[in-house]
Parts: C-alpha cells; structure tokens; sequence
C-alpha cells in the first residue's frame, strides 16, 4: 500500500473584521488625541487667558500695596484718587472726554511707576491701548465685591471670566 502525503491546508490569509475595525479605532483615538494636543488656536487662546489672569493679579497686587502703604487708602500721584465702587468699571482714562472717561477708572497714576513698571493691557484686544498718562484703555475691569474686597477682572477667551480677589 502506498502511502500519500496529503497536507489539507485551511490557513485564511489576511485580517478578521473585527481586527479591522480596532485598528480603525485606535488610529481614530490616536488622532483625536494629538490633534487636540497640538491645536494651534486653542493653544494660542490659553497663552493670553494665561497672560490675562496675570495681568490681573499684577494690577490688583499693586493696588494692595498702594494701599497697604497709605492706611487702607488709594493714593494717586496726582492727588485726586479714584473711588472703587461695586459698580464694575473699566481702568482707562481718555483726555478726549475731558472727563473721567465715560465711567472709566484711573489708576493709572496711582499704581505706574511705584508698583508696576508699566499699566498692563489686554493681550488680544484692539481696543486695549496705552498712549499717555491721559489716553489709554487697559480693557481689564474694576470693582469691590459685596464684602469689600477688590475684584480686577478680564473677559477671556476660554475662560469668559477671569477674576483676582484682593
């Protein structure tokens, strides 16, 4: 009897539906995931909330200080210091108005140079700028809490309210 070699080979080649559908479903993770890492607006976005809230914090910190060396009272080079009403208004001044800017505060002359080297101004906005003592809008906003405390504020771009408590 002669004998015969038969190999019966039931290999399949190439992938199983389902080996498919979770490549497509990591490389759709993967993807979603470095392009919210490396999206360029968003992270353009955060850096000037970032530098808003710092903003902030650096106009309130001077305020405090003004204050601390003065007894609890805002004292401004020129004599005449603003009030801090609970009412939220705006830190400019425009000579243009030949008033205290349309609801505006000006803080400029109490807190640039002794504390702050310069008035910051909001990083984004075109309405924001600093031409003279007497013309400039730092689109950043003033006022006191219910408790007395002062809030120095920004309106952001992910983070629509940016506040620093002092």
């Amino acid at each position: 009897m002669k004998k015969t070699n038969i190999n019966i080979k039931n290999e399949k080649k190439g992938f199983t539906l389902l080996e498919v559908v979770m490549v497509i479903g990591i490389i759709a993770v993967l993807s979603s995931v470095s392009l919210a890492a490396i999206n360029p607006n968003r992270q353009f976005k955060l850096a000037r909330d970032s530098q808003r809230t710092s903003n902030i914090q650096s106009i309130a910190n001077a305020i405090g200080q003004n204050m601390s060396e003065h007894g609890g009272i805002l004292a401004c080079a020129s004599g005449t210091a603003p009030t801090i009403s609970t009412t939220t208004k705006v830190i400019k001044y425009k000579i243009n108005d030949e008033t205290f800017n349309d609801g505006g505060i000006d803080l400029y002359r109490c807190i640039v140079p002794d504390y702050l080297a310069n008035l910051p101004l909001d990083p984004s906005k075109s309405e924001a700028y600093l031409i003279s003592v007497e013309d400039y809008n730092s689109m950043y906003s003033l006022n006191l809490d219910s408790n007395g405390r002062i809030v120095v504020s920004a309106t952001g771009e992910l983070t629509t309210d940016i506040n620093t408590v002092r």
